[in-house]
């Protein structure tokens, strides 16, 4: 996609921090980090969906997000790191060209998510689980 800014990322129309690059995915810091070695691993082909990765890509781009992890734990002195991606506006995707956050965690680094805790009431989770699966099925069978 011409005008997508991660896809001119990769042609080198604009400049990155290049962190990994192979045939499928390419991996680079983020402008505005959570913390300070904070990388995007985004696959090649313009996707702005995860689901239509192939899965090859996708896998690709968990395993060297994971890699890139650990690196920042013990090149940077971090604790922890947390693996984000998010997909679409909703859950708050910002470029539509589908990018894994690779984000390095430190214990008193001041960073905390807005997670908030529901509960089911009764039965509800159970019917719900039931929509899903049957909705899962559907899509794994491609319909």
């Amino acid at each position: 996609m011409s005008e997508c800014i991660f896809c001119k990322i990769i042609k080198g129309e604009i400049p990155s921090c290049r962190i990994y690059e192979d045939d499928l995915v390419y991996a680079f810091l983020d402008i505005g980090p959570i913390n300070f070695g904070h990388t995007l691993v985004i696959p090649k082909e313009h996707h702005e969906s995860s689901a239509t990765i192939p899965e090859a890509t996708a896998g690709r781009m968990f395993r060297i997000g994971s890699r890139i992890g650990v690196a920042l734990k013990r090149e940077l002195d971090y604790e922890a790191f947390n693996l984000h991606l998010a997909d679409g506006t909703a859950a708050g995707q910002v470029v539509m060209h589908a990018h894994l956050h690779v984000i390095p965690r430190g214990v008193e680094d001041g960073f905390h998510w807005n997670w908030r805790q529901l509960r089911y009431g009764d039965g509800e989770a159970a019917a719900v689980a039931e929509k899903i699966v049957k909705r899962l099925a559907a899509t794994v069978a491609g319909k």
